[in-house]
């Protein structure tokens, strides 16, 4: 469960009323499998449309993203479809649970969409949810759960399928800070247990400083930060 990540010359634009809007320009890093980097920067950075072209929801401009060897770039649609539900974990500012499902079937959803065997899913579901601490919630429906436990079911349904690289933008933004602490304490946890590739979106310093790495957006382009846990 390892992601090698080579980013090189990324740029995105969009034209806005016939003017063009740079977001990132000339972006290159590389992340070796297992490690977890920090992006930093104030908002309006690019560090949202670097996750979504990491993630392969958005396509760069320019440049290229090759993980484990497989440029994405040279991929379809369906192609990246099936590539980033197989390889990719997403964990979102908010939840995006359906409220209709309960957390073992919010949780079970990835592995539905990649047609494994509904019994085989809801193995998996169990098992990540009991990793992330709620065993006891399965049958819950997300009004039931608190905010903190709603986004510990986001995080199970992101690693379902045992992905390779995991991608958070701003995972605990919406939690006071004892909740969000405690899902900090867990990405942690995780990488360490499962040696997952994570690249995590903040503005927290603090959780910044204790990723292995820290990058900082400034006008579209990255900078190394000293520090980080590493």
């Amino acid at each position: 469960m390892e992601a090698h990540l080579v980013v090189s010359d990324l740029e995105k634009s969009y034209f806005l009323r016939e003017k063009r809007i740079e977001v990132l320009r000339g972006v290159s890093f590389t992340v070796q499998p297992g490690e977890m980097l920090a992006v930093e920067g104030p908002s309006g950075a690019g560090k949202s449309t670097l996750l979504h072209l990491l993630g392969t929801l958005d396509q760069p401009s320019r440049g290229r993203i090759v993980i484990d060897g497989r440029d994405t770039s040279q991929m379809s649609a369906d192609e990246l479809a099936r590539f980033r539900n197989q390889h990719i974990g997403f964990v979102f500012q908010f939840h995006h649970l359906l409220p209709e499902f309960t957390a073992l079937e919010n949780t079970m959803m990835p592995a539905l969409i990649q047609r494994v065997p509904h019994a085989e899913a809801a193995r998996r579901a169990e098992a990540v949810l009991g990793e992330v601490g709620l065993s006891h919630r399965l049958e819950h429906r997300p009004v039931e759960l608190s905010g903190g436990e709603q986004q510990r079911v986001a995080l199970a349904r992101a690693l379902v399928l045992s992905p390779k690289l995991l991608l958070a933008d701003e995972p605990t933004g919406n939690l006071d800070e004892e909740t969000g602490e405690g899902i900090h304490a867990l990405l942690f946890d995780l990488n360490r247990r499962m040696n997952m590739t994570t690249v995590l979106v903040t503005h927290n310093p603090r959780l910044a400083a204790r990723m292995g790495r820290r990058l900082r957006m400034r006008d579209g382009r990255v900078e190394p930060v000293p520090g980080g846990a590493a």
